[in-house]
């Protein structure tokens, strides 16, 4: 029954989820490409967090010889070594590799486990709470527990202050109360394990995303049809699942719809009698608040949990890219756009040419504002320069989602979103077929991931990514100039 601490939060969460993975893991979904950026991540992390205990020694990681990892271990602590990064051990079949251990004088030692975040999840208690459990049967003193996480309220100077940046916490008490469960935990696993032809009866519930994810989810909600009451908007997992429970899946299946707030009763009513809704007068009203020459806004940002330039906080959505299209009454569009060069900070040449681009007094259309808002705002308290331009310009936001968010204009093939993604193949449909037209950055993910990678290109594959960066976003401010033609035309 080997186990590692990965495999025993698996379990906790699910343990048909772990059976799965043990033997039949053919049938989990595979990372994409955001799931290896942030395994990508928190290796970078992990690697700077080993700084706050230097000088030490690190065994690499080994699938294919736990033991030799083991035994390097061994070897390592009997020579003296202080800090030992992923430290490896074995205790009732279950291999651990700690982050760091920091060995004392007195040989107690510390048990440091680095996270991404920015807090300390339940997740992560019973992540550290495992690899006590062994080091524990292992006969060590263990002195103290902690979780090594980002600090999010950290700004970056001009040098990085690793001490600040990272928060320490002792989580020794909490792993001292999981320690009597777990051995239940254990035998429960045993139990389940030792049958490799049964896979586990386990019902789908909100254990399948919580903490995480599933990569069974495919698999087990196969029953599950693509559109059901699982995609009502704005409902919480919980009473989602209380109809599930009750034998509702289907929106046919929803005999009284009153409980239900207002918005969901238009999504429930727009499948089940197959029709488009629409507020006419809600429409007239949110399109009389515009002015021409209409502004279309829209930002791409990307993060750094280690941040790189002054005035960055870990987490932080710094913009390095812009598209408007200006949109006069009479019809005619006008263009502006602006790409960050990649290796430097983009923030200060990205303010500078958006208060030239956007006066002070014109409406502002974004797709969910409460974005381009938060990126402005940041910019604002940056750059004292642009401080007053900048607000003016935020100031004057409106946001286009509004009509779609309080399903004022609602279609079935929303499927009880709201989002650009959403709307923009309901309403326009051939704009779909452009974005999946588009070449190598089709969503904002992946422009995300894309600029963070365009310095480690050489000069040809960087041009070709830079270009599909700035035709994905241009279409991100055409596509909301379609959608404001599509209401105007309802309004008519």
């Amino acid at each position: 029954m080997r186990l590692s601490k990965s495999l025993y939060t698996r379990g906790l969460q699910c343990v048909k989820s772990l059976w799965l993975k043990k033997y039949n893991k053919e049938i989990l979904t595979p990372p994409d490409s955001s799931a290896e950026a942030i395994f990508e991540r928190g290796n970078e992390v992990g690697a700077l967090a080993c700084q706050l205990f230097p000088n030490g020694i690190e065994i690499e990681f080994n699938p294919s010889d736990y033991d030799g990892m083991i035994n390097t271990t061994k070897t390592l602590i009997d020579d003296g070594v202080n800090n030992i990064y992923e430290a490896s051990f074995n205790y009732d079949d279950i291999f651990v590799a700690v982050d760091i251990l920091h060995i004392n004088d007195d040989d107690s030692v510390e048990i440091y486990e680095v996270k991404s975040s920015t807090d300390v999840k339940d997740v992560y208690k019973h992540d550290a709470s495992i690899q006590y459990y062994v080091l524990k049967g292992l006969g060590f003193k263990v002195k103290k527990v902690s979780i090594i996480h980002i600090n999010n309220k950290y700004v970056r100077d001009e040098e990085l202050e690793i001490d600040k940046l990272f928060t320490i916490a002792d989580i020794t008490e909490e792993v001292l109360e999981l320690q009597e469960d777990i051995p239940t935990y254990l035998r429960t696993f045993k139990t389940f394990l030792d049958d490799k032809e049964n896979e586990p009866e386990k019902e789908i519930g909100v254990h399948c995303s919580n903490p995480y994810d599933c990569d069974a989810i495919a698999y087990c909600w196969s029953h599950i049809p693509k559109y059901s009451i699982f995609n009502i908007s704005r409902l919480n997992a919980k009473k989602k699942f209380e109809l599930y429970n009750q034998g509702i899946i289907n929106f046919t299946d929803i005999a009284d719809i009153s409980s239900f707030s207002t918005a969901q009763q238009v999504q429930i009513e727009s499948e089940v009698n197959n029709k488009t809704i629409i507020n006419n007068e809600a429409i007239k009203d949110f399109l009389g608040g515009l002015t021409y020459p209409i502004y279309h806004l829209d930002f791409e940002t990307f993060q750094q949990a280690i941040p790189e330039w002054k005035g960055i906080s870990p987490f932080m959505q710094i913009p390095f890219q812009y598209s408007v299209h200006v949109q006069h009454e009479d019809g005619n569009l006008e263009h502006k756009e602006h790409l960050a060069k990649d290796g430097f900070d983009p923030r200060y040449e990205l303010a500078k040419k958006l208060v030239e681009d956007i006066p002070t007094d014109v409406t502002v259309l974004a797709y969910n504002m409460g974005f381009e808002k938060g990126v402005i705002r940041k910019l604002a308290e940056q750059f004292d320069d642009f401080a007053h331009h900048l607000m003016c310009i935020h100031d004057n936001i409106q946001d286009l989602m509004t009509p779609f968010q309080k399903k004022d204009y609602y279609t079935p093939s929303m499927r009880g979103g709201y989002s650009i993604k959403k709307v923009l193949p309901a309403l326009v449909p051939d704009m779909e077929k452009a974005y999946k037209e588009l070449s190598l950055v089709h969503n904002g993910g992946e422009a995300m991931q894309t600029f963070a990678r365009l310095s480690k290109m050489d000069d040809t594959q960087k041009s070709e990514y830079r270009n599909a960066l700035l035709e994905y976003c241009k279409l991100d401010t055409l596509a909301m100039v379609k959608v404001l033609d599509k209401l105007k035309e309802t309004s008519k």
